[in-house]
């Protein structure tokens, strides 16, 4: 089968096409022809060594395809039928543990990933995606879809709440997406005057460019009549949490999901207790909340924002633009 592999020395020109062979699924687990996958900003710190892999390691977490042979055992699933895998092959249900850690995430450091031609899960480790999808689209759904998902639905978001989005990647767009069907209003914060008309498009209320108005988190309070927001999703991290905590209204929440700005922050810690604010530590979610998902998703028949699809010969093009970050919405590979 093709596939990536990335190896040392790390970096975009030292990942590989190469052919290995179609693997076999054991007891409780299934083979996937994979048929579409999605890229995320994770991919790119594993293939440049950030988060290193030990050894040839396949990336990508995202992915969807058909099953096309079970291991002795399962019965969640049967030969034919389309499926996603989970970001963290353990975690089933119910909170977050190491127990439920133990098993590495796909394309990570640990296990491979998606960017091959057939992949082996756990059968436990895997949902049905929504029919009214495209591969393509159910492709976008594992990591950002379930990251966003999990941000609000753990934030307790409802209708005639505000929710402040932070710029238009996919965790972003699906909160943005998730959080209006909820029948909340959506403020969302873009460098780019462009993505914010698109973003409205999609149901934005209000949109502000940050590079226009760095003092972003003032034009959120002027926004909301000095009140603040009720929930952040704060996708940024670093320097970005201070703002985020200025922005929301008191007794409020931060769904806690980036490191785009970098792992630590100088944060005004009282203003925490002062404001009474709940912060979450975002950590995408578990396969009980992927399939919630899924079933809001089939309900409201939405649809992932799809950037652009490139075909499988084209996985560096596609990971340039990803680093590029032009983007709105997924970035998509066919196979």
């Amino acid at each position: 089968m093709k596939a990536y592999q990335v190896n040392e020395p790390f970096g975009l020109d030292a990942l590989r096409r190469v052919e290995l062979p179609v693997p076999e699924p054991g007891a409780g687990e299934v083979l996937v022809r994979m048929r579409a996958v999605s890229l995320n900003y994770r991919d790119l710190l594993v293939i440049d060594g950030t988060w290193r892999p030990t050894g040839p390691r396949i990336p990508a977490s995202d992915g969807v395809g058909e099953v096309v042979a079970v291991g002795e055992g399962v019965t969640r699933v049967a030969v034919g039928d389309r499926v996603a895998g989970i970001f963290l092959p353990g975690w089933i249900d119910g909170d977050l543990s190491p127990e439920k850690l133990a098993l590495p995430s796909l394309g990570g450091s640990g296990a491979d990933g998606t960017l091959a031609e057939y992949v082996v899960f756990r059968a436990e480790s895997v949902v049905h995606v929504p029919t009214h999808l495209s591969d393509v689209e159910a492709a976008a759904l594992p990591l950002a879809g379930v990251t966003a998902w999990h941000a609000l639905t753990r934030a307790g978001v409802k209708a005639g709440d505000t929710v402040l989005v932070q710029g238009t990647g996919g965790v972003s767009l699906f909160a943005l997406q998730f959080a209006t069907t909820l029948g909340a209003t959506v403020i969302v914060t873009s460098g780019s005057d462009e993505k914010l008309f698109r973003a409205a498009e999609l149901g934005a209320a209000h949109g502000i460019n940050y590079r226009r108005t760095p003092a972003w988190d003032a034009e959120v309070l002027a926004l909301t009549a000095g009140r603040g927001v009720d929930h952040v999703i704060e996708v940024v991290g670093g320097e970005n949490l201070d703002r985020s905590l200025n922005a929301v209204r008191m007794s409020g929440s931060i769904a806690f999901v980036g490191l785009l700005g970098g792992t630590r922050a100088s944060v005004e810690t009282f203003a925490f207790v002062e404001k009474n604010v709940r912060l979450h530590g975002i950590f995408t979610g578990s396969r009980e909340m992927f399939e919630a998902m899924n079933r809001e998703i089939a309900r409201h028949r939405l649809v992932p924002v799809i950037d652009r699809v490139f075909g499988f010969d084209d996985v560096p093009a596609a990971l340039r633009h990803l680093q590029a970050g032009s983007h709105f919405g997924k970035i998509c590979i066919q196979l």
